[in-house]
């Protein structure tokens, strides 16, 4: 069990430097994404190379940090009956969610995408889009993404079986504070002590995205 504990440990320091990485990803694509509606406006111009570029650093962030999300706990958790069993019955259900629902679903998408990449590897394929990118970095993402969420899925199921015997911590508590969920919940009660018509304004804004 040690072995897989250190195990669980480098591929959650992997997806940690991933998930720091997309974290200034996302600068980048803010600012490409502001530079072509600025060019487009101002000058009337527009670069499909840059339009794509665009699209390709937008599913890199969704991809590369699926992982990454999963071992900060930060995915969309259903579990309005689970949350009303113990502690160790809810880590036999992770388990059993990610034995028979994230592994089968990953290691398939993983598997197909393979060819999908290595294929368009070879023919250096191009954008059917006039002055387009390769496609081949953004098919690579596929695999690469889903392979860092398969690793997080093993590093949780070892920590998982970890708690059950005792050896490590509850893995599916949070311990980077509130969820993004209950911040905007607590914003929301803030507001409507101080001002109940802007905290109703804020709802129905929210509700209307």
């Amino acid at each position: 069990m040690k072995f897989l504990l250190t195990l669980s440990r480098l591929i959650d320091t992997l997806n940690v430097r991933v998930g720091q990485a997309v974290i200034w990803l996302t600068l980048v694509v803010v600012l490409v994404s502001a530079s072509n509606a600025v060019v487009r406006k101002v000058f009337n111009i527009s670069s499909n190379a840059w339009l794509e570029l665009q699209w390709y650093l937008f599913g890199a962030i969704f991809l590369l940090a699926a992982g990454y999300t999963f071992l900060r706990n930060e995915h969309v958790r259903v579990d309005v009956l689970a949350q009303r069993f113990s502690r160790r019955t809810q880590i036999m259900i992770e388990i059993f969610g990610v034995i028979f629902f994230l592994f089968p679903a990953c290691i398939l998408i993983f598997w197909l995408s393979l060819p999908y990449f290595y294929e368009s590897f070879v023919l250096n394929e191009l954008s059917s889009n006039t002055g387009g990118l390769i496609r081949w970095p953004a098919k690579l993402l596929i695999p690469v993404g889903f392979g860092l969420l398969i690793l997080a899925g093993l590093s949780h199921l070892i920590k998982c079986v970890g708690f059950l015997i005792g050896v490590c911590p509850d893995p599916t508590v949070r311990t980077n504070g509130k969820t993004a969920e209950e911040e905007l919940a607590d914003e929301i009660r803030r507001l409507a002590e101080q001002d109940p018509v802007a905290a109703e304004r804020n709802i129905a804004s929210g509700k209307g995205r």
